[in-house]
């Protein structure tokens, strides 16, 4: 009796807390857990229109974009649409100074001037399947996590194995609830995707850096790619032979615009959420982790900000890489503030509590999970200082310094050379690969720039890291240069031969054991092996082993709450780049300042922030002319153009680009966004606060039409007015 009414407390409680609009859905589950939900709040389709594999659904427009974003099909000649910040790397890797595309914008008029992009890749869910029986055969509770990993790992390879037997399809399989479940997905990837448009920067970042992550929002965040087959409409590698790919379902696009409160779907390939931390994680990442990493990127931005603004040559070569460092910066900023906003900490303690509660009441689980979240908090002070050496060496080895990353891709085949496992024919095609690898990094790599950030970067690791963290290399600094960075910093740029596209090209020109050995002997080499090895070495085994017995613990943790609080919530799995849906409706909010904010932005409020040549907010002639003249065509009602819209789709990042569809399956915008108060939606969702933000379709296609005078792109399309 005493449970019962804890736990009816409790679901009265929660049903306050939680509104449909939250969770990641596995299309797979929909027709069990969410279609009568989503159809009281206005879909018009079934679950089978979103998902199906016996016929052409919803999932078979969604494309994972890259590995990273999301793309949708919008063409019966596989045209995709997805964010500027998506393709921004493939834009700009065909920018220069004389064809400034980032500037200016590019339009591909025939199909015949459309880009390759290498490496890109546009991949297809082509079915999900619930794998866990099969996965978990011959695991017991009682295993060590090693051994209980063993078997999952062979379980799984016996499963790809015969999934992909005479099939051009891969096997992806993955863990949910922290490995209470798993599913398995058959993907199909293309690798010929071509780059057919895409707005100026004055177009697909206006606002930068000041209104990423806010709302109102202007920005037309989109670019335009087209999948290419073979002649039997398979995958291929690029050829001017391919033709374009004829998909199995594309999505129609609605111009009749969004009002407040229409149902709204995102689906998409949402990367990461951790809705079922501990207080102890929040803590983390809310008063150790955010604040380093933050504290590393301010270092970078601004070092790389400067140098931006030195000339056309700099802009070009960093523009990528301080979108890709400035967008997570004020993520974390505004998570942190969203966090301590809710009070999450404190939340997450009371649900420990009652967890802890209603598990000593209930005869099944009384004591045995008494120490349960002792062994969370013990486990949380031991992890610590790994995490923190973790969190910034990630930060430098892959978001700072490009010197130690670099010399980082020489670091196998030296260690192979010395075992002497590769002939001098092996050594002769790593050098091939490497000269191809040389051109792509020197293209956009400044040697003043990266030693500016060398010196700060380091000099920060070396203050903040704990000693016993620290690679050797900073006691030979301490040594030989009196701990002075700057010294060192001219050394390694002054005498490595990998800081210098010339020197680079003389070594790998005839690739050789000599070459491999004078690798192993350079400067900025040795200076990677040092960082590099004391982290595999010292940092990540004792961090990976500790993460092991926490994800023991939340695999408990998950699987008894689900058990004993039925009806807390419905239980969505946390995001891990696999195909989710989420929905919710189109509304305003109020910010944390008490203001109104309402559900859509137009061309006149873009208008009224711009300001001339300004980075940010510069707005050009053309647009001013057709603001000014009103032209905007069917894209617009009553005068107005709408830009962006906002729902309370539950959306993370890998969401980007994702279509935003409504009630019929329609596409009525492109998810580029949340608002700085959802930031904190990857631990926690505040269903009052938080919000997607979406490019309108209608903007997208009037900027196609009456901007640039691609209309051939919009002719492609299946319009519906």
């Amino acid at each position: 009796m005493f449970r019962k009414i804890i736990l009816t407390v409790f679901s009265i409680f929660i049903a306050f807390v939680f509104r449909a609009e939250e969770g990641m859905w596995i299309p797979l589950l929909l027709k069990q857990l969410n279609e009568g939900d989503m159809q009281s709040m206005g879909m018009k389709l079934t679950a089978e229109d979103l998902y199906s594999i016996n016929k052409s659904s919803l999932k078979d427009a969604i494309v994972h974009f890259g590995g990273g974003c999301t793309s949708e099909i919008v063409s019966p000649d596989g045209l995709l649409l997805t964010n500027h910040h998506c393709g921004y790397y493939q834009i700009q890797s065909h920018s220069s100074v004389e064809n400034d595309y980032l500037t200016n914008g590019f339009w591909a008029m025939n199909r015949k001037e459309e880009l390759p992009n290498q490496g890109l890749t546009a991949t297809f869910i082509v079915k999900i399947e619930n794998v866990t029986d099969r996965i978990l055969h011959g695991v017991k509770e009682s295993m060590e996590e090693k051994e209980r990993n063993r078997i999952i790992k062979e379980n799984s390879e016996k499963i790809k194995k015969v999934e992909e037997a005479g099939t051009h399809y891969k096997c992806v399989i993955k863990p949910f609830y922290y490995g209470n479940e798993y599913y398995m997905f058959i993907t199909e990837t293309f690798k010929d995707v071509r780059l057919v448009g895409a707005p100026p920067s004055s177009i697909g970042k206006y606002g930068g850096d000041t209104d990423n992550w806010m709302w109102p929002r202007h920005t037309g965040d989109f670019s335009v790619f087209r999948i290419y087959a073979d002649s039997s409409n398979m995958p291929a590698e690029y050829s001017e032979n391919n033709v374009p790919y004829k998909p199995k379902h594309f999505f129609p696009i609605s111009l009749k615009g969004v009002n407040e409160g229409d149902f709204t779907i995102v689906y998409g390939f949402p990367g990461r959420t951790e809705q079922y931390l501990t207080s102890y994680a929040v803590d983390y990442v809310l008063n150790k982790s955010n604040p380093a990493k933050i504290s590393m990127r301010d270092t970078s931005l601004a070092i790389i900000q400067k140098a931006m603004k030195q000339g056309d040559e700099l802009r070009i070569k960093y523009s990528a890489k301080q979108a890709r460092i400035s967008n997570y910066h004020k993520k974390w900023e505004g998570e942190s503030r969203g966090l301590k906003r809710l009070n999450a900490i404190e939340k997450k303690q009371d649900l420990e509590a009652k967890f802890s509660e209603l598990a000593k009441n209930n005869p099944a689980y009384a004591g045995k999970y008494d120490d349960l979240l002792f062994e969370f908090e013990s486990l949380y002070k031991l992890r610590e200082k790994y995490a923190l050496s973790r969190d910034y060496y990630i930060e430098l080895v892959y978001y700072g310094t490009e010197i130690i990353r670099y010399a980082n891709g020489f670091k196998k085949t030296v260690e192979m050379t010395k075992r002497k496992d590769l002939t001098s024919e092996d050594l002769k095609d790593k050098g091939k690969l490497y000269q191809k690898n040389s051109e792509k990094f020197f293209k956009d790599y400044d040697l003043e720039t990266d030693k500016k950030l060398f010196i700060s970067l380091m000099r920060k690791y070396y203050a903040d890291v704990e000693p016993t963290m620290q690679p050797p290399i900073f006691n030979m600094i301490e040594l030989d240069y009196n701990g002075d960075f700057n010294a060192y910093a001219n050394f390694i740029y002054g005498k490595s031969k990998l800081v210098k596209k010339e020197s680079v090209d003389k070594l790998l020109k005839k690739f050789g054991f000599s070459s491999v050995k004078k690798l192993g002997k350079d400067p900025a080499y040795l200076l990677m092996e040092s960082v590099v090895s004391n982290y595999y070495l010292n940092v990540k085994p004792v961090y990976d082993s500790i993460n092991d017995e926490i994800e023991r613990l939340n695999r408990d943790y998950i699987r008894v709450m689900r058990e004993l609080m039925p009806d807390y919530r419905k239980y969505y799995p946390d995001a891990n780049s696999t195909l989710r849906v989420t929905y919710g409706k189109v509304e305003g909010y109020v910010s944390k300042d008490d203001e109104p904010m309402k559900y859509y932005t137009n061309m006149d409020g873009l208008m009224s922030k711009a300001i001339p040549n300004d980075g940010e907010f510069h707005v050009n002639g053309k647009m001013t002319e057709l603001f000014e003249k009103k032209d905007y065509g069917r894209y617009g009602k009553d005068g107005e153009l709408v830009i962006c819209f906002i729902a309370s789709n539950h959306t993370t990042g890998g969401n980007s680009g994702s279509p935003v569809l409504d009630g019929e399956g329609n596409l009525i915008g492109i998810n580029f966004d949340r608002s700085w108060e959802s930031t904190m939606s990857d631990i926690m969702y505040d269903p009052e606060k938080c919000r997607n933000i979406a490019v309108d379709i209608r903007y997208v296609l009037w900027v196609m039409d009456k901007y640039a005078g691609a209309v051939h792109l919009v002719e492609e399309m299946k319009v519906v007015e």
